[in-house]
Formats: C-alpha cells, sequence, structure tokens
C-alpha cells in the first residue's frame, strides 16, 4: 500500500502531522478522519487506511504530543484535541467527514462532533466513546498505570536498539497474539533517538494530561455524546486492555447508551482484545464496513 502523504497543519502552538492516504483515483465515498489512542500514533489506524484508500480520502493526524507531533505543548485535553481536528478538516477541505476513533481516539470524536457538528457527517468509535465509570478522589496517575500498564511504562524507558523494543512488545499480553507487520510497523514509527538511546515519541506529559482530563471533566464526553444526532457507530471487543476477559466498555454500559442514544448501533467483534480490534483482520474488517454503511 502506498504510505500516507505526511502533512503539517497549523494549531495552536505549532504544526500538527498528519498523514494523507489518496486514492489512485476519484473518491467514491466520503473523507474519513481517522484519531488513534491515548499511547498510539497515526501508524495504528494503517490497516483501517489500506481496506479503503481505494475508495476514499484518509486523514489520520499524530494527536498534539504523540508521534511527530510529539513537541506539539500543553494544554492538552480532548476539548484541545476538537480544536486541533477542525484545522486539520478545514486545512485540507474535508468537511463532512466519517470520524473514525479508536480508543482515546474516540472520545476526541465525541467532543469533535459535538463542538464541529457541521464538520462530522458520522462517527465509529472503536473500542471508547462511551464514558467510563471511573473512581472518584483517585488521582489519575494511580490509575494510570493500572489500566494501561506497559504501553505507559514504556515512556520512561530508553532501549538500545529497535529489535529490544520489538521484543518489549511482544510479551505484552494483548499485543503478542495478534503479532503482525501492521505491529511492528507502528512501534518503528513510535521510536525516536539514536541507538543505543531510543524511546518513544509519546509525551509522558500529554498522555498523563488527557487522562486527567478525562477523569477530571467527564461530562465533556458525557455531554458532548448525549448532545450528538449523526449517525453513530460502536464497535467494541471482547477483551480488555491486558487482554484481560473483561471488556473495556461493559454491556450494562453500553446498553446505558444505547436507550439514549437511539441513532447509536453496537457491534461486538468475538474473540479480540483493544489492539486486535484495531489491528487484526476481524476488527479491521468491520471498521471499513461501518464506514461504508455511514458512506
Amino acid at each position: 500500500m502506498t504510505k500516507p502523504e505526511p502533512l503539517d497543519v497549523a494549531v495552536t502552538g505549532g504544526m500538527l502531522r498528519v498523514g494523507v492516504y489518496r486514492p489512485a483515483g476519484e473518491p467514491t465515498r466520503p473523507p474519513v478522519l481517522g484519531l488513534h489512542g491515548v499511547t498510539a500514533s497515526s501508524v495504528s489506524l494503517q490497516p483501517g487506511a489500506r481496506a479503503l484508500v481505494e475508495e476514499t480520502l484518509i486523514a489520520a493526524p499524530d494527536l498534539r504530543g504523540r508521534g511527530a507531533s510529539g513537541r506539539l505543548p500543553a494544554p492538552y485535553g480532548m476539548t484541545v484535541h476538537a480544536d486541533d481536528c477542525a484545522a486539520v478538516v478545514r486545512t485540507l477541505g474535508l468537511d463532512p467527514v466519517i470520524v473514525v476513533g479508536e480508543s482515546m481516539g474516540a472520545y476526541v470524536s465525541v467532543v469533535f462532533a459535538a463542538k464541529y457538528p457541521e464538520l462530522v457527517k458520522a462517527g465509529v468509535l472503536v473500542g471508547g466513546g462511551i464514558p467510563l465509570p471511573l473512581p472518584a478522589g483517585v488521582p489519575p496517575e494511580t490509575i494510570l498505570p493500572l489500566v494501561l500498564g506497559p504501553a505507559v511504562e514504556r515512556l520512561s524507558r530508553t532501549f538500545t536498539s529497535v529489535d529490544e523494543y520489538l521484543d518489549y512488545w511482544r510479551v505484552h499480553p494483548a499485543v503478542s497474539e495478534g503479532w503482525n507487520s501492521d505491529v511492528e510497523d507502528y512501534l518503528r514509527y513510535d521510536l525516536t533517538g539514536e541507538e543505543p538511546e531510543l524511546r518513544s515519541r509519546v509525551s509522558k506529559a500529554a498522555v498523563e494530561g488527557d487522562f486527567a482530563d478525562q477523569l477530571n471533566h467527564p461530562e465533556v464526553i458525557a455531554d458532548g455524546l448525549a448532545s450528538l444526532t449523526c449517525p453513530l457507530r460502536l464497535i467494541r471487543a471482547t477483551r480488555g486492555l491486558l487482554n484481560e476477559p473483561t471488556p473495556l466498555l461493559p454491556e450494562p454500559l453500553v446498553d446505558t447508551w444505547r436507550e439514549k442514544l437511539p441513532q447509536l448501533e453496537v457491534e461486538t467483534v468475538d474473540d479480540t482484545n483493544h489492539y486486535t480490534l484495531m489491528f487484526g483482520q476481524a476488527g479491521v474488517d468491520r471498521i471499513a464496513a461501518a464506514v461504508r454503511a455511514m458512506a
């Protein structure tokens, strides 16, 4: 597949890197804005882009504090990311878009669609977007490593080689079972520096800031989601972030929001976890099918 064209978009504080996947011919479907997770990058959208690029243009930004946008400064948070997304859509002249948000990107999608409804045709929420019941009064820095495990632990480490970094991830309980070339591309893109001092390009401050924003201001997501009138499709896994048998989005929570939002359709992809939902073929096929249905 053709690699994305890198494009820098002016946002508050600097330039936001966007990977643009362009079809060879005239697009037959509305453009897609793809948004990644809290410790990820635009490359996590690569499998979905490959499935859709013959039909439409896909713009996948490295969100503020990640990837090639890693040096963009605070403030962080869902509303700031939503403003950055609006800049991307307007700069590229894409409106309205089908926004596909994975993990934290799903929460950004909700806030983006609520704040800029004129820019969004529909939303596909992958493994996120539904407000999570988090314990009150517990500092974000206490909860963060419990929820994200190795994904956040790596941000404080350096690695002597690319192979060492790949080996670090190979034993991750949720990634090891679905290891493939897309996972390796994603991990190689994540690294910066020179051997033997390689590190992730994800800003720990950005991760902590975004996590704290969701924890301290849950009403931003809940109120945004409740206000949406555009078509919505939620795609969820059967297992969690660390491959635990409990899904990140449990059925009772999803049912509550299905009652509140008559336009919300929900799909569960069997035998997937939070990572394989986005990198495995079964999840990618469902995401691509959802985009086509929304178009």
